[in-house]
């Protein structure tokens, strides 16, 4: 229902920044929230950060602080601010975005996926 592409990702060293991007195509007007998740190969996926279209936001312990989310004017795009980055932060990140479409049918969906990968 909902596309997701996320842009941003890439190579960083440890204490650097990357800003992740998230931009929403065919989207309705009910969407509660948005935000990321990473996975580690061999792992579950893990909540990073999510903001409601309340502005309520939530963060897992360990990026709080550092990571800050973020959406656009027209709420199209979310964005994941990412400083002081470390080993353990990286991880394919995924972009998801929630809701109810215009005719009232709830929908979750995920972006593909994209590397950020901290190292020396």
């Amino acid at each position: 229902q909902v596309q997701l592409e996320e842009s941003g990702g890439g190579l960083v060293q440890p204490g650097g920044s990357l800003r992740l991007s998230c931009a929403a195509s065919g989207i309705d007007h009910s969407i509660y929230g948005m935000g990321w998740f990473r996975q580690v190969p061999g792992k579950e996926r893990d909540l990073v950060a999510t903001l409601t279209n309340t502005g309520l936001t939530n963060y897992i312990a360990p990026v709080k602080g550092r990571f800050t989310v973020s959406r656009d004017n027209d709420e199209n795009t979310v964005y994941l601010q990412m400083n002081r980055l470390n080993s353990e932060d990286t991880a394919v990140y995924y972009c998801t975005a929630w809701g109810y479409s215009n005719d009232k049918t709830p929908f979750r969906t995920w972006g593909q996926g994209i590397q950020v990968t901290v190292s020396s």
